[in-house]
């Protein structure tokens, strides 16, 4: 039994949507991260979970890998395949099965997208929370654990979903959790599979939690005289409780291009991009409360926007950072990574990070969600120049390296994937090797999404 027997096997059940033409091989084998394009033997569209559970007892059966594909907005090589096999494109499965507004919880397919869902609850006054600022597919994001700017008020996907339907390597199918709002009954497999990259099956199914648009909504941009002034400002914002939903820390090269990018006059100083929900009094007082906050810890007088308009352009500026630090290094490329620590930590975090930049021969805007510790660095290299990319790999270790002697982790929401996996002994100990154990009684065989996350063979 090979791969090429177990295509062979999937062609009747699939039709035209299985291909094996280079032009989606191809497109399937690359993504945002460093590493070299790895294209699957093949790509398959499933309709649904049951047609999900038949290709997988195909690929079991025949021994060929099975790699779960979303929108391909991840990081660390996740939907890569490094040992060929069948890429299971899961766009197809994008309809929002249903919403219980009374219950605020949602059933939506992996191939929902987040900007999808909310398009769908504009009218019942319910909103679906994580933002990552890539339109990601939910059951990207679930299998990735990801979070984003609102993390600091709404938490990441972990928190966010409720139950799950899966499809495991050997092609049962089960379902985790349910829609009432806690359960004490057994393990907790739906904690299980969020995060797990796909390394133990194949998310074809979520319910989500829900969460009410709020009343009122006001959006602020502070500049302040250094890194520790902003992160002494974020910190004293969470102690006293305020009900900030975004709290953004952009350092001065990354305002500076976000600036030049939007047209818009920012000061050359590091920024905290900040938004409070609740009625229209708890965020008056609130964002005047940070105003006070800021002025004693250095900041300038706030930059108020309340009108959607205003807000908007604010948070398109700040999602649309990456993209703006590209367009102003053209050329150039970017190896992102992430970190995350405790609040106490993350000033020493930040700027002992700046100074390695400052030393390198890479540049490296950092920006990040200081309300909940974690932050970014862009790392920009000349694709053809081995220097450049050695200089960006010894920095981003030691990120992940400060991050771990300071007490955090080596990725906030980027994952592990194929990036980070020399980190993960550190970082867990022998509760790595508990998740190799739990990944050979679901998946003896290492067909679902491998070389990912876990330790590899010789490793």
């Amino acid at each position: 039994m090979t791969i090429s027997s177990a295509l062979d096997a999937l062609a009747p059940l699939l039709g035209d949507r299985l291909s094996l033409r280079a032009a989606d091989r191809d497109a399937h084998g690359q993504s945002e991260s460093h590493f070299a394009p790895t294209p699957p033997d093949a790509v398959a569209w499933p309709r649904d979970t049951e047609e999900v559970s038949a290709i997988v007892r195909i690929c079991a059966d025949h021994g060929c890998p099975v790699i779960p594909f979303g929108a391909g907005t991840s990081l660390e090589g996740h939907t890569l395949a490094p040992h060929g096999g069948l890429t299971l494109n899961l766009t197809k499965m994008n309809r929002i099965l249903c919403v219980h507004a009374e219950d605020r919880d949602a059933v939506v397919q992996p191939g929902v997208t987040r900007e999808d869902l909310n398009t769908h609850l504009r009218d019942t006054g319910l909103f679906f929370p994580v933002d990552p600022g890539a339109n990601a597919s939910l059951g990207g994001m679930a299998a990735t654990r990801a979070s984003g700017t609102t993390t600091v008020r709404y938490g990441t996907m972990h928190d966010n979903v409720a139950a799950l339907e899966v499809v495991l390597a050997d092609g049962r199918i089960i379902r985790t959790g349910n829609r009432a709002a806690k359960s004490s009954a057994g393990y907790d497999l739906t904690g299980l599979f969020v995060g797990a990259e796909g390394t133990l099956g194949i998310i074809t199914e979520l319910t989500l939690r829900l969460h009410g648009q709020p009343q009122a909504i006001s959006s602020a941009v502070c500049a302040f005289r250094d890194v520790p002034a902003a992160v002494e400002a974020a910190t004293q914002v969470t102690l006293m409780g305020l009900a900030v939903a975004r709290m953004e820390f952009l350092d001065r090269t990354c305002v500076a291009v976000v600036a030049a990018a939007s047209k818009t006059d920012f000061a050359d100083r590091p920024h905290l991009f900040v938004e409070f929900h609740g009625s229209e009094t708890s965020v008056a007082e609130d964002a005047a409360t940070f105003a006070e906050i800021a002025r004693d810890c250095g900041g300038d007088d706030p930059q108020v926007a309340t009108r959607p308009e205003e807000r908007t352009k604010l948070w398109e500026m700040r999602h649309r950072a990456f993209w703006s630090i590209l367009a102003h290094h053209p050329g150039k490329r970017a190896i992102v990574t992430d970190v995350c620590v405790p609040v106490s930590a993350l000033a020493q975090a930040i700027a002992e990070t700046q100074a390695d930049i400052a030393a390198s021969r890479v540049p490296g805007p950092i920006l990040g969600h200081v309300g909940d510790g974690n932050f970014h660095a862009a790392l920009l290299i000349d694709d053809d120049s081995a220097e450049d990319r050695a200089a960006a790999m010894a920095l981003s270790a030691q990120m992940a390296e400060r991050a771990l002697r300071l007490g955090g982790t080596v990725t906030g929401e980027h994952g592990i994937g194929m990036g980070k996996l020399a980190y993960m002994d550190r970082e867990h100990g022998e509760g790595w090797d508990v998740m190799a154990q739990i990944k050979r009684a679901l998946d003896p065989d290492g067909l679902m999404n491998p070389g990912k996350m876990l330790r590899q063979p010789g490793g």
